[in-house]
């Protein structure tokens, strides 16, 4: 008798590892000014594309050094859990020259970004000197 089940079936690849949130800052820090990324988008490039609100958690609680405001939904719309509110996301926004309507919405059919050659590269981790350089193109992936 066959098994149909394999080592993979054991294997969560919705549930980040321990070096999702160092994948996600990567991305966030190399989103270009004037452009955006959806928090499913920077999920499924870091690994785990069933994690969109994680990586709204590690916004909330991240490195305030990092480019959050050009993080959005999957529609183009604005955090209100970002610092200030919504009021505050779109004031950042605009000072970056994109246009945000008055329902905290960009349009994001003009400003998604993918990283160049539609995939990204993570540089290696150095924390535990791995790398994680799983290329990504854009047809490839889906997100929230």
């Amino acid at each position: 008798m066959s098994s149909q089940y394999s080592v993979l079936d054991s294997v969560d690849v919705d549930r980040p590892d321990s070096n999702f949130r160092y994948r996600v800052e990567i991305i966030v820090g190399s989103i270009p000014l004037g452009r955006v990324m959806s928090y499913g988008q920077i999920a499924a490039l870091a690994g785990s594309p069933r994690a969109a609100r994680i990586v709204g958690g590690i916004a909330h609680y991240g490195n305030p050094e990092l480019p959050w405001q050009r993080v959005v939904n999957k529609s183009g719309g604005l955090a209100r859990g970002y610092p200030g509110g919504l009021n505050e996301h779109k004031t950042c926004l605009e000072l970056e020259g994109m246009a945000v309507s008055d329902q905290y919405q960009v349009d994001i059919s003009k400003l998604l970004w993918w990283p160049p050659d539609s995939g990204i590269g993570v540089p290696e981790d150095p924390f535990n000197g791995s790398s994680n350089n799983a290329i990504l193109k854009q047809s490839e992936v889906e997100y929230e």
